[in-house]
């Protein structure tokens, strides 16, 4: 099992005051508005970039992701990709260990971990502290306890890594109903207006659906995002014909600041 290692920091440690936390989020002005209603079945959203910073700052902007997707009906299993913020632990990393949150247990897709096994790492040791990817399992939580994930988490952020491995995450999904996260926050600690202009410059090719277009251009503007790594392994793993941004804020919107760090979120349709 893994246990929380952000709750009560992030999120909430408490059930009842963590549904309410996701709750507002959907809520929020930032927010899209309402809690949607989980739908049955499918529809064509297969992919997606959510931020992973304290709910108070970037959960309403997550929030339009899991409200996009609820309303179209939640996959059997969600891969979440997050960066690796330690360093610890291998370079490409899973862990088939079920997580634990206030709300419960997710299981993991043990099943698709196999599929990866050779090429990406089973490794508890790089999640055994990173909150990228344990942020978002609340979300989902909260609208199903029947969904499995499956969290990859990536030290190793160059595209051809991230290439290798969407190649393998599309070939092991072939035949599942599976929706891809990368778990990412944006430009870091910059003037609001100067975030704005860095992170809309690689949402633009995230829009484009163009991978190595993210590298190039977060490396070309120096721009501090944490999670381009994931979000080019999730472009090339789900082969997506078109993207949409879904909200942009930064934590200037929550409250004042002269620094802020950017949120985007964004889906990925077949």
């Amino acid at each position: 099992m893994r246990y929380p290692a952000v709750a009560g920091r992030f999120y909430s440690s408490k059930e009842k005051v963590l549904r309410e936390e996701i709750e507002e989020c959907f809520k929020s002005k930032i927010g899209p508005g309402d809690v949607p209603t989980l739908k049955q079945g499918r529809g064509n959203i297969v992919g997606g970039v959510v931020p992973h910073a304290g709910y108070i700052f970037s959960g309403p902007v997550a929030a339009h992701v899991y409200h996009a997707i609820a309303k179209e009906g939640f996959p059997e299993t969600f891969v979440v990709i997050g960066p690796n913020h330690h360093g610890v632990g291998s370079g490409v990393a899973m862990t088939s260990e079920d997580f634990t949150t206030p709300l419960g247990v997710i299981e993991t897709d043990k099943e698709l971990a196999k599929k990866l096994r050779g090429w990406v790492d089973e490794d508890p040791i790089a999640h055994q502290h990173e909150h990228s990817i344990e942020v978002q399992v609340p979300f989902i939580q909260y609208f199903s306890k029947k969904a499995k994930f499956l969290p990859i988490c990536m030290a190793f952020q160059d595209f051809e890594t991230a290439k290798g491995l969407g190649m393998r995450l599309r070939k092991a999904c072939e035949g599942r109903d599976v929706i891809v996260l990368a778990s990412s926050d944006f430009s870091h600690y910059v003037p609001p207006h100067f975030a704005e202009k860095q992170d809309r410059a690689v949402i633009d090719k995230i829009l484009a659906l163009d991978p190595q277009g993210v590298e190039t251009t977060v490396v070309s503007k120096d721009v501090s995002m944490c999670g381009f790594g994931p979000v080019m392994a999730m472009l090339e793993a789900v082969g997506g014909k078109s993207a949409q941004l879904l909200k942009y804020a930064t934590s200037g919107d929550v409250q004042p600041m002269s620094e802020v760090v950017g949120y985007a979120g964004i889906v990925v349709r077949r």
